[in-house]
């Protein structure tokens, strides 16, 4: 049944996704290509669509997924599942929180994790740029640079790192994705038309 199915996916995201939700997205990824809810591209796809609406990014692909799968139920079934965990846990935490974090496992624990995830994240970022930036041939399963996602994405960085050193504060991500989808339908609306 496709809500047992939706439960104990976006349950399963939702008890290992640690370092947030960046750190979720190959968990993400894994649980709906092996469930075969959704291809590859539509993965990727629906990624985006979840970093540029408002809301923690694991919850906004979690009812994207329930919703497109299972409707409205799915969508509230996926949405329970994958927080589910995380409200247990932090009222679990809260409880014990003064005593247990002063141990020094505990500490040498999460000073462990934490390069784990920035790598989990990184090698996502990697994987989504190399992905966002190949294009398939019609016909083919060869694939060349798209040379106009190269062109955004090699922009988009050159804005973000270089207002870093002349503005002394990075650019705001809510400006990075309004200048991203200026450029995506600039770009790609003139190929098109």
């Amino acid at each position: 049944m496709i809500y047992l199915d939706l439960f104990f996916g976006f349950l399963k995201v939702g008890m290992f996704a640690f370092g947030g939700a960046y750190g979720a997205i190959p968990l993400i990824r894994d649980v709906v290509l092996s469930y075969g809810w959704m291809d590859d591209e539509m993965v990727t796809y629906m990624i985006a669509v979840s970093e540029s609406t408002p809301g923690p990014i694991m919850v906004n692909l979690a009812t994207y997924v329930g919703s497109s799968k299972a409707g409205l139920p799915g969508a509230l079934t996926a949405t329970f599942a994958v927080v589910l965990p995380s409200f247990v846990i932090i009222l679990l935490i809260m409880a014990i929180m003064k005593t247990i974090y002063q141990h020094r496992y505990v500490q040498a624990f999460l000073q462990g994790v934490k390069p784990c995830i920035t790598g989990i994240i990184l090698g996502t970022g990697c994987y989504m740029a190399m992905d966002n930036c190949m294009a398939e041939r019609t016909g083919g399963s060869v694939c060349e640079v798209d040379m106009r996602a190269l062109l955004i994405t090699v922009v988009l960085g050159i804005l973000y790192f270089g207002s870093g050193r002349m503005l002394k504060k990075r650019m705001s991500p809510f400006v990075l994705i309004l200048i991203a989808a200026c450029m995506g339908m600039a770009v790609y609306s003139t190929v098109l038309a």
